[in-house]
């Protein structure tokens, strides 16, 4: 991973200080990497948007979260998604962000598994001949909402990443046989992620795709 100024949380920092003429104190930032690189998790994303978090905290900048948005846009497309995070619907090219309520995935956990795999997304963008401009028509996307209609989900990026690596469909499948509601890639990959209504069932299966990485995940609620 590049500790240079190619790296997103340098780039943040650069953009957010020169917001200001003027700060108390100079940070160096630690960053204890525990999202793998090519996981299609946003990892790198949101490393960016917790700096741009922070460092308005620290400096006292007083930004709002649109204006933290827009300087997350600069950075990258996901980057806004993560300033506010929690489920939104996101449109445009990820600068469109609407909040959903979370209540339909209410007793819902995610089993992550993540393959020794690094997936460049503009490999995966270029394999798809998509480009990452958004789309002039007017999708449908199945309602969050219950009963949740899993079938209908779908990722476009499988059909070329499986291709290139089965080891993706090989996890994917065995997700589904362990009773996984749905089950796909997130993202470009190259995680893999199985939804359950049993979160004892998901723990149950934590060990069964040893050696890759897993992580249970779930929504958190707020009183």
């Amino acid at each position: 991973m590049p500790d240079d100024d190619s790296n997103l949380i340098s780039k943040a920092y650069k953009i957010i200080r020169a917001k200001t003429e003027t700060v108390d104190t100079e940070y160096t930032i630690h960053l204890k990497k525990r999202i793998p690189i090519g996981g299609g998790l946003g990892g790198g994303s949101s490393n960016a948007a917790a700096t741009l978090k922070a460092l308005n905290q620290l400096w006292k900048l007083n930004l709002s979260p649109q204006e933290l948005e827009k300087m997350g846009a600069e950075l990258g497309a996901d980057v806004p998604f993560f300033i506010k995070g929690g489920v939104q619907l996101i449109e445009g090219i990820g600068d469109m962000l609407t909040p959903i309520d979370l209540a339909p995935l209410e007793g819902i956990s995610f089993l992550l598994v993540v393959p020794p795999i690094h997936i460049s997304t503009p490999w995966a963008y270029g394999a798809l001949n998509k480009s990452l401009q958004p789309d002039k028509s007017h999708p449908k996307f199945p309602p969050l909402s219950k009963p949740m209609k899993w079938e209908l989900f779908d990722n476009d990026f499988e059909r070329v990443i499986r291709k290139t690596y089965p080891e993706i469909g090989k996890i994917k499948e065995n997700l589904q046989n362990a009773g996984a509601l749905y089950a796909g890639l997130s993202g470009s990959g190259s995680t893999v992620f199985g939804v359950f209504d049993n979160q004892q069932k998901a723990e149950a299966l934590l060990g069964n795709f040893s050696p890759y990485q897993t992580f249970l995940s779930s929504p958190v609620f707020r009183l």
